[in-house]
């Protein structure tokens, strides 16, 4: 076999294969006899099917998979020994001819390669970058001892209507004619639960202002909720397509009002937050865990935002990277054979800036000997799983229900791609942090979050 690689260029790469019968003669041999063992062929015991007839019938599809087999091997091995950068996959050649294994050896296969573009991604202490230190103050502390509140809260039963408290009512629904009477045979929903505060419309919610127990409103449930198709056919019971033949006035006859109440800011709160084994035994000591854990949570955030500004920092010092356009389309192209050439060539330059924040990444990984390994990926989807529980309000989730809640995020391919950029970017931060210059600046989470929204 004979193997030569152009790349003139130093983007678009030719390689050429020039595949010997020796090179898969014995191969070929071997599988033959195998088949010829197990063959169930009429005329023939098995075992004695003569291998000329084995060759005939099947000797060209034998040989197109063992010469596919020595070419993907081959091809990769190629590769790997001559660190050559590939983009993609390698594509059948657009100069290759056409091949006929039915004829005697050799046989030439030409591959076209997309090289990635040669470029210098280096960082020094010369190099400066803002890094923004999340203050955590008593008005984020505040909000979180009320978030925590709010979510062990309960309600309790009251006489009267306040729209500020977030009180729930109940009540009997009844659809109403023309005249303001109830409809005969119209739309009925006792104990049908309402949240007033959640109306748009304020005429609508005005309605029920100062109401009591046992006060008949009307109203409009279609009014109130215009574009919400989703909220009205759950109130009345129906299918959101026959909301259209029920868009006049309902009554609503109070049977039952519950105000909200916060949880009691004490030992109660603070255990059923962090567990007992916290032992938090004073106010001061839960505003102080609090504190931590946000200091923790905002680092992860404080570090996203500096991968940002290093992103726009590197993209400004590589300047534009030069690839081998026809060819990445190409690959894009056979990539998403369902969308097409227009979806490529809209995609094209995004495509493009991602894959030189790729590139660039990966210089920086290789210049400071960072390698991301199962562990770091499996730390990804660990924090993943932490994340989406405390946006619950559940922040003392045994590391039981976090590792088996990683290894299901785990289990779909999809989902590994995104946690080893994770890893490689969390690795990144830690490690650049401490090679270029850090532009310090504190600020809060309001002013952070407008920085990283672009307000």
């Amino acid at each position: 076999m004979n193997i030569s690689f152009e790349n003139p260029d130093k983007i678009n790469g030719l390689m050429t294969i020039t595949v010997e019968e020796a090179d898969y003669r014995e191969e070929v041999n071997k599988t033959l006899k195998d088949y010829r063992k197990r063959a169930n062929i009429p005329g023939f015991r098995p075992g004695q099917v003569p291998m000329g007839l084995l060759k005939r019938q099947y000797g060209t599809q034998i040989k197109m998979d063992v010469v596919n087999k020595l070419l993907g091997e081959n091809l990769q091995k190629y590769i790997v020994d001559n660190k050559i950068q590939v983009l993609g996959q390698p594509m059948a050649s657009e100069k290759q001819g056409a091949v006929d294994l039915e004829k005697e050896a050799p046989y030439t296969f030409m591959f076209d390669l997309a090289i990635a573009p040669e470029f210098k991604a280096a960082l020094s202490g010369k190099d400066k970058i803002d890094f923004y230190e999340i203050e955590v103050d008593d008005k984020l502390i505040d909000q979180q001892v009320e978030m925590y509140q709010n979510r062990a809260g309960h309600y309790d039963k009251a006489e009267d209507f306040d729209i500020e408290k977030r009180d729930m009512l109940k009540g009997d629904l009844r659809e109403l004619d023309a005249n303001g009477n109830t409809l005969e045979g119209g739309i009925t929903v006792e104990g049908a639960v309402l949240m007033p505060q959640y109306i748009k419309v304020e005429d609508q919610k005005n309605l029920f202002k100062g109401a009591k127990l046992g006060d008949i409103i009307t109203w409009n449930p279609r009014a109130a909720y215009p574009d919400n198709d989703t909220e009205v056919s759950s109130l009345l019971k129906i299918n959101k397509e026959e909301i259209a033949n029920h868009t006049g006035d309902f009554s609503y006859q109070i049977t039952e009002i519950s105000r909200f109440v916060k949880a009691e800011n004490n030992k109660e709160l603070w255990e059923n937050v962090y567990g007992k084994d916290a032992k938090i035994e004073d106010e001061a000591a839960f505003r102080k865990v609090i504190a931590e854990g946000l200091a923790s949570q905002l680092e992860i955030d404080s570090n996203y935002k500096f991968i940002q500004d290093l992103r726009s920092h590197m993209e400004k010092k590589v300047g534009k990277l030069e690839f081998p356009e026809a060819l990445l389309k190409r690959i894009m192209i056979a990539n998403n054979k369902d969308k097409g050439a227009d979806f490529v060539e809209k995609n094209y330059e995004g495509s493009i800036k991602e894959l030189t924040w790729h590139l660039i990444k990966e210089h920086l990984a290789e210049a400071n000997d960072i390698k991301v390994e199962d562990k770091d990926v499996r730390e990804s989807a660990i924090q993943m799983a932490r994340t989406q529980f405390a946006q619950y309000g559940m922040t003392n989730v045994p590391d039981e229900y976090l590792n088996n809640y990683a290894d299901e995020m785990l289990k779909k391919h999809e989902n590994v791609d995104s946690f080893v950029e994770a890893a490689l970017e969390r690795k990144l931060a830690d490690k650049l942090k401490g090679v270029v210059k850090l532009n310090k600046k504190t600020v809060s989470l309001d002013e952070f979050n407008k920085l990283v929204n672009g307000k």
